[in-house]
Order: C-alpha cells, then structure tokens, then sequence
C-alpha cells in the first residue's frame, strides 16, 4: 500500500559539515546533561562567586548546543526545498515534524526534567522551541519568500531584547502569551497544570527563519561558500565583542571587572540564555558558521565519522542520551544508598542529596561513556531507517 505521507529525505543530500557540527553540538548537550545529574557541584556553573574555571568553561561550552542545533534545522530545511522544489510537501513535513517533536517535548522531556509521572508540569525546553519554531518555520515558508523569512528572524534576533523589561503583568490579558514568547515566567494553565517556557519562542524562531535564509550559502561553489563562511563568523563575533564591550544593547546583564583577569573574560562571555540575548547568539553561532569550512576540509578524519553519525540521528540520540543518563543517575544513587524517601530526589529540578556526585573529571569520563554506549544504537538507527524509511514511513520524521 503506498503511503500519502510526505516523502522529503533530509538523509539524502547532507552536507558533511552540517552533520559533524550538529554531532559536535549533539556531543556538547550530553556533557551538560551529564554534568547536571552526575556533578557534586549543586550551584550555578556560572555564578562567578562560586564556580571554578573548569566548571564554567565546561557549562559556557554547552552553550553552543541549542543554538546551532535549531540553526542548522533551519538549513536542512532550505537545503530539503532546494531539491524537492514541492514546497507543500516540505511545509507538511515540517508543520507533522514539528508537532511530534513538541509531543515528545511536553510528554518525554517533561517527565525527565520535572519528574512528574502525572504531567501537572510541562516544560517547554529545548524540544518545545525546536517543535514550534518548525511549524512557524512551515508556515512562513508557504506563505512567504526567503528574504522575508530572514528579516523577520533577524528582526526577532536583534530586536528583541528591546523588550527586556516587559513581564507578564505588563502586558495585562495577554501575560501568559507573553511569557511564553519572551519573559519565560511559568504560566499556569488549570489548577493543576503549569508550563515552564524555559525556552521563549521568539528568538528561537528566529534563528530557525535565518538559518534557513543561511542554506542558501550552502550551495555555493566550495571555494566561495568557504571564504563567506569564514568572514561571516568572523565577523558575527567581531560584532559580539564590540557591542559586548560597550555594554550598550544586546544582553540583560553587562560584564563587570573582577578580581583578576580571567574571571573579568569569563563575565565578559557570560552572556544570558533564557531567554537566548542577541549577544548569546552572536557568540555561539559567529564561531559556529567560521568552523564550518574547517569541518568540511576534515570530513574524512577518523572523529568525523561518529559525529556525524550523531549529527545524522539527533532525535534518537536525544531521547536515548536522557534515558541513559537518568537511569544511570538513579543507580549510581541507590549503589552508594545517597538519597532521600524516593527517587524523585535525584532530579536535577527536585533536587540532589547534599553528598552526592562526582568530581569533574569523572564527570568527563562519565560522558565519554555515554557516547560511546550510544553510538551501536544510533549506527543500527541511522542503517535501519535508510532501509526502511519507504516501508515504515514515520521514520521519516525521527
């Protein structure tokens, strides 16, 4: 029986900086996470009166994950057009893909993070803003041309932070709109419902619309397409740091001197990324474009090969690398008997006996573990779903 589904083979026409760049990403998430169930530090990474050097430049890194992840979404997608020129087809595709991965987002990812086996907290993390920002992204391409689809995600890039100082109250009937397009604050839905926006949608449906005005650079000539990459990197954090310095716009909070001068570079990068400020942005996606051509040039290096792959299965890898970390989580926690009443205790947003955890090198091999176990499983995905995405046409959208 022939299946009506749509038929848009995001596998079939990759680039292989794309893929290694998002594995990289994809490998960066999984340290985050591993740090946060695993680590014996129980503060904010970045909080300059407590952490080490080591710890924030091990949480600041991570901060490259969401943002070139949801910008390179929006390239597949522009890459995905320029050869299947059906645009409907594409917008369906993206509009059904984008509804899956919100489902996975307000089920999967809610449970994980708030552990709340009756789904009375939903968290709209990074799943949410990759799922809404594709059914914007479906609708904008239907109805609009790529210039205007990249002005409006520039607009809501550097535009935003305009409005720093709105919260829901300010904004009177409209404040639980609001808070999940900018300010972030939990809306509560019934009573015994709540949504936790960790991820406001407006810049992150911008970098998705001007990721997806940035696939066309992709289809240059090799020669050309690298000169530009490279300059535009270059020249996106050119501009962070210029406007970083002058601490006039582009992010909530200023850098400060500190007591010496690493600490004073490690504020001058510490940028906020909740909701993602125009200067968070610039500073991970300047030398997140400026790499790919070094990528390209190095994709048959014996490390691109995995990353790639990773970069090739990210929703498997998601929700596998969550599975992998929380359970080992919970028994490494009953192993060394360090918990409370439940295991609800070992929870990240519960919180952690006060003893518990790793040091950060362990953390670190921890990780390297986690990769490791996870790559037979994304390698038999990625073979199964090439061979059977036509027969099984779901995978289609994994």
């Amino acid at each position: 029986m022939k299946s009506n589904a749509p038929s848009i083979p995001y596998a079939e026409h990759r680039l292989i900086s794309i893929d290694v760049l998002r594995g990289i990403v994809i490998a960066l998430m999984a340290l985050d996470h591993t740090r946060d169930f695993f680590s014996n530090v129980h503060f904010n990474p970045t909080d300059l009166t407590q952490t080490s050097i080591g710890l924030f430049l091990t949480r600041w890194i991570t901060h490259f994950c969401a943002p070139v992840f949801i910008f390179l979404a929006g390239t597949s997608a522009f890459l995905a057009n320029a050869q299947y020129p059906d645009q409907p087809q594409l917008c369906t595709f993206l509009f059904r893909r984008g509804v899956l991965i919100v489902f996975l987002g307000v089920t999967f990812e809610s449970l994980i993070w708030s552990y709340t086996p009756d789904f009375s907290e939903i968290s709209g993390a990074v799943l949410w803003a990759i799922g809404w920002s594709m059914i914007m992204l479906a609708g904008m391409i239907r109805l609009l041309p790529t210039w205007a689809i990249v002005l409006i995600g520039v607009s809501m890039i550097a535009g935003h932070n305009l409005f720093d100082h709105l919260t829901r109250d300010d904004v009177g009937i409209f404040g639980d709109i609001w808070a999940i397009l900018h300010s972030g604050e939990t809306v509560r839905i019934t009573d015994g419902l709540v949504l936790h926006p960790f991820y406001p949608l407006i810049p992150w449906i911008g970098v998705m619309s001007v990721g997806y005005g940035f696939g066309k650079l992709m289809l240059l000539e090799q020669s050309l397409q690298e000169k530009i990459l490279l300059l535009s990197g270059i020249l996106l954090t050119l501009l962070f740091i210029g406007l970083r310095y002058s601490k006039e716009y582009g992010d909530p909070v200023p850098w400060t001197h500190q007591e010496s001068a690493i600490l004073t570079a490690l504020s001058f990068i510490n940028c906020e990324k909740y909701p993602p400020s125009l200067l968070y942005l610039l500073m991970t996606l300047g030398p997140a474009i400026a790499l790919l051509p070094f990528l390209a040039r190095s994709s048959t290096s014996r490390l691109s090969h995995p990353l790639a792959l990773f970069g090739k299965t990210p929703m498997v890898f998601y929700v596998s690398h969550l599975v992998v970390i929380v359970m080992g989580s919970l028994a490494n926690a009953f192993i060394h008997r360090q918990f409370y009443e439940n295991t609800a205790a070992q929870i990240p947003s519960i919180g952690f006996p006060y003893a518990y955890g790793y040091e950060l090198p362990i953390v670190y091999l921890i990780w390297l573990i986690v990769l490791v176990s996870l790559y037979p499983l994304c390698r038999w995905f990625y073979s199964f779903k090439r061979k059977r995405q036509n027969r099984y046409p779901v995978l289609k959208y994994v």
